[in-house]
């Protein structure tokens, strides 16, 4: 059986991805007593809430055409296997955040950390768009990717701030 999937069920899930995202900063934010970690991840969460946004409103603007085109599937696996991965692939919200995070991380490791995730984003869009027919909306799941290779950028710019910033006070 081949799965194919309109570009519209992508965005849905490049959404929730991005809403696990904020979920996992905010329960990571919980556990630690460290007041600047906790802020760097509470802006995590915020930056990631403005991607679901940008997704939500590139899935608005798919045309009818695009809207229109689906695959048989009656029985919903489709969404059902890509909320599946949206789930553990990326931010595994099941896994405890205290498990990953033990409160002795750098805001260092914790912006690696980010930019590894926003990697296996990029991994999950890219298996996706192969899935996706151009007339479905190919394009726009490029747009996902170029928009996730804009925040392994902007991640990697704060890095290299905190560590110009660390080597100062140091």
């Amino acid at each position: 059986m081949s799965i194919s999937f309109n570009a519209i069920e992508v965005f849905e899930v490049a959404e929730r991805i991005e809403r696990n995202a904020v979920k996992f900063y905010h329960r990571a934010a919980e556990g630690l007593s460290d007041q600047d970690l906790r802020q760097v991840l509470l802006n995590l969460a915020d930056f990631e809430k403005e991607h679901e946004v940008t997704f939500a409103n590139m899935r608005k603007q798919i045309s009818h055409k695009e809207r229109d085109l689906v695959t048989f599937d009656p029985e919903n696996e489709t969404t059902l296997y890509l909320q599946a991965i949206a789930d553990g692939n990326v931010f595994d919200l099941k896994k405890d955040p205290a498990e990953q995070l033990t409160g002795k991380e750098t805001i260092e490791d914790i912006l690696r950390w980010a930019i590894e995730a926003e990697k296996d984003s990029i991994i999950f869009y890219v298996g996706l768009k192969n899935f996706v027919p151009a007339k479905a909306g190919k394009d726009k799941v490029e747009e996902i990717i170029e928009q996730e290779m804009g925040h392994i950028a902007e991640l990697n710019q704060r890095l290299e701030a905190w560590k110009y910033l660390k080597a100062i006070l140091i």
